[in-house]
């Protein structure tokens, strides 16, 4: 396990149970080359699930971008060194699926064939949607050529329990919607419970005949349509009507 110094990001790990006995926390660096290589040496099998997740940045480059792409890169590199690694599976994202420029419709199935379009990303300043496309085409170019047996897993937008005492980008969303906004915004997400992409990693590692890219998507909703189930479970709420 790869964290920094901050409690806030350690101290619910540590409280877990089995933490004691079982837990081992390591410092790494994303962006400096090798400082993985202690921490994956011996381990058979590597999930790397760390990627900066921001709606707005004022350095995308140093802020998205680099974490991402330099950050997969240098985990891998780690694994590539360590004989005793069976499999690598990363954490990638929907967002580095559906943004291909091909039009959406209720009709259209997006699968794990589709890859987003870097450049169109960048034109469109989708700076998020670009960091996790360069990265994971980066990663599967890699394994290819360094022999890696790797796993992707492709979750949208994941909520559910947080353990952390820190609010993250993705429930960030929820927590607007009841916290007095006015207005909802127009736009459709594809939801994940964090429960069943823990559960999709797991599978991703511990089954042999897992490989390539996986979408981890349980719903797809409008965000009105999320307005009514926090309705009907707390409806003390004062929510957006429009």
């Amino acid at each position: 396990m790869c964290a920094t110094g901050d409690p806030n990001k350690t101290e619910h790990l540590l409280a877990l149970d089995g933490a004691k006995e079982r837990f081992h926390l390591f410092k790494a660096d994303l962006l400096e080359e090798g400082s993985f290589d202690s921490v994956v040496d011996g381990c058979e099998g590597v999930f790397h699930t760390a990627s900066p997740f921001y709606h707005i940045v004022t350095d995308p480059q140093a802020e998205l971008i680099d974490p991402a792409l330099k950050g997969m890169l240098n985990v891998l590199r780690s694994c590539a060194k360590a004989p005793s690694i069976k499999r690598v599976v990363i954490t990638s994202s929907m967002v580095a699926v559906a943004y291909s420029g091909k039009p959406l419709a209720p009709d259209v199935i997006i699968d794990e064939t589709w890859f987003s379009d870097a450049a169109g990303c960048e034109k469109s300043k989708l700076w998020y949607m670009l960091s996790k496309t360069l990265a994971e085409e980066a990663a599967w170019k890699f394994a290819k050529e360094n022999a890696i047996d790797m796993v992707a897993s492709n979750p949208g937008l994941v909520i559910g329990p947080l353990l952390q005492p820190t609010l993250n980008t993705s429930v960030e969303s929820v927590l607007k919607l009841v916290n007095g906004s006015e207005r909802f915004p127009n736009v459709t997400y594809r939801l994940v419970d964090v429960r069943d992409v823990a559960g999709a990693h797991i599978l991703a590692i511990e089954n042999p005949s897992a490989s390539g890219r996986y979408c981890l998507v349980g719903r797809v909703i409008h965000c009105s349509e999320v307005i009514k189930v926090l309705h009907q479970l707390f409806p003390h709420l004062n929510l957006p009507e429009k």
